[in-house]
């Protein structure tokens, strides 16, 4: 019988490039022009932010979830169907007459989210085991690069053609994408058989939507409002519930024995803690820019601006995309997280410092460029190399899950920094800021700090190998 040719991997990893890029712009270019959305639609500031609010919430929810269907019913479905939620989000925010169909537009990119555990997954059942490093690393980055470039080009693309062109481009690039995964894309030669477990995924949307819906809201209602403290607490009884049903369930939604691993907790340790700085840093680091002169403190840049002064930061995340694979096979992916966890924490501390010029800003965002830049570089591979083949997509979609969940919660502890102290102007004091960021180099250590807990790759195959082959008994081959 002959077998179907399969695509060549390089093309495949050109379509997966573009996906997950597109996905990850989408994350990060409406959060400088909020303000400009917010007077478009003639709406208050408090519904204007469920725009990236409710993206995170969706994302949240829906990643892990799509990651464990990619495992069960093949990644190239699922890769075309994110991308299809990618693209149809994409179409009713950029048409959206009102704020509430702009916000549900935001929902529905969310569900694309998936793209991310499809392609590591896809990454790993397609490339030569030699490339799948650098390949996985490589596509790991551009969530870091996308993130900054989308703040990057958001202020000239507002500026001349309108926000609207924000929805527009990553609609007519995904829908391209889309079509190109549907043809050229192979599907899984490995699935974890089995149904899926619903109550399980109910679980897990009911805890994750009332804990980021309680970080995200902790700012406006108070951390001790009962609001905030009801949605923390349902958050923690869910949690509870869910792993208790997880571990009962034949074929669970999320193996607890494996996020019990040394390599998977620790790698998604390291995940929440850089979620935390990233997010929190890129949300408040161009309102900080943008501060007028007359506070004494601000340099008074436009949106353009402010997003020029951020581009190093994402120059030297794709610079470490590439870089990161060969560094790793020096000092190994361990010694990298922790490299970058003390370079991170070092130019955010120097941002403390140095925050007067121009020139200081862009040197400061180069080093926190290439901090970050090689922890996301190292972090899928790390993840493909503690878990087998058939839950590739589920820890992976559970660790860019858990770097969100860093995200809202950094993002949240920043927020109540900031406006803990304000000037008579309205305006937050020069001395909340650095505090935020004092906070946040503090936690990038502590990144660092629990890298020194990975295992290695090499010891954790052999302390890991019990459970990888009990677990690798279940995988099944998908005839082509």
């Amino acid at each position: 019988m002959e077998t179907k040719r399969r695509t060549p991997y390089q093309l495949t990893f050109g379509i997966l490039a573009v996906a997950v890029g597109s996905f990850a712009l989408m994350q990060s270019m409406t959060v400088p022009v909020l303000p400009m959305i917010e007077a478009k639609f003639e709406t208050d500031q408090s519904t204007v932010t469920w725009v990236l609010t409710a993206y995170l919430l969706s994302a949240s929810v829906f990643t892990p979830i799509i990651g464990r269907l990619g495992d069960a019913v093949g990644k190239h479905r699922m890769l075309v169907l994110s991308m299809v939620f990618l693209t149809l989000g994409s179409f009713v925010a950029a048409i959206a007459p009102t704020i509430g169909v702009l916000i549900f537009g935001r929902v529905l990119t969310g569900v694309g989210g998936g793209v991310l555990p499809i392609a590591f997954g896809i990454v790993r059942d397609e490339f030569p085991q030699a490339k799948v490093a650098g390949a996985a690393g490589f596509i790991s980055s551009l969530m870091a690069v996308g993130f900054g470039t989308g703040i990057v080009i958001a202020g000239p693309i507002t500026d001349t053609i309108g926000f609207r062109a924000l929805f527009w481009i990553p609609f007519g690039v995904t829908l391209v994408a889309a079509v190109a995964a549907w043809l050229f894309v192979p599907e899984s030669p490995v699935r974890t058989p089995g149904r899926i477990p619903m109550l399980p995924a109910v679980l897990m949307a009911g805890w994750l939507v009332a804990l980021l819906l309680g970080l995200s809201q902790a700012p406006k209602w108070g951390w001790t409002s009962p609001e905030v403290l009801g949605l923390i607490a349902a958050a923690a009884v869910l949690l509870a519930v869910w792993v208790w049903v997880e571990n009962r369930e034949e074929v669970p939604l999320i193996d607890m024995r494996m996020m019990r691993l040394r390599g998977v907790w620790t790698v998604n340790l390291v995940a929440l803690l850089v979620g935390f700085c990233m997010y929190a840093m890129f949300g408040f680091l161009p309102q900080f820019l943008q501060t007028p002169e007359s506070t004494g403190y601000g340099l008074g840049a436009t949106t353009a601006v402010s997003g020029y002064l951020i581009l190093p930061h994402a120059v030297a995340s794709f610079v470490c995309g590439l870089a990161a694979a060969p560094l790793a096979r020096r000092i190994g992916a361990k010694g990298v997280v922790v490299l970058g966890g003390v370079v991170g924490a070092v130019g955010i501390a120097t941002l403390v410092l140095m925050h007067d010029a121009h020139w200081q800003i862009l040197v400061v965002n180069a080093v926190m460029g290439f901090g970050m830049g090689v922890i996301f570089s190292s972090l899928a591979p790390l993840i493909l190399s503690a878990v087998p083949a058939h839950q590739s997509g589920v820890a992976s979609g559970m660790n860019a899950n858990i770097r969100t969940i860093g995200g809202c919660i950094g993002t949240a502890v920043m927020s109540t920094i900031v406006t803990s102290h304000t000037a008579a102007t309205g305006l937050p004091e020069e001395s909340a800021y650095m505090t935020g960021f004092v906070v946040l180099a503090v936690v990038m250590l502590l990144a660092a700090v629990a890298g020194l807990l990975v295992p290695s790759v090499r010891r954790r195959r052999v302390d890991d190998r019990a459970t990888v082959v009990a677990e690798e008994q279940v995988r099944v081959p998908v005839t082509a």
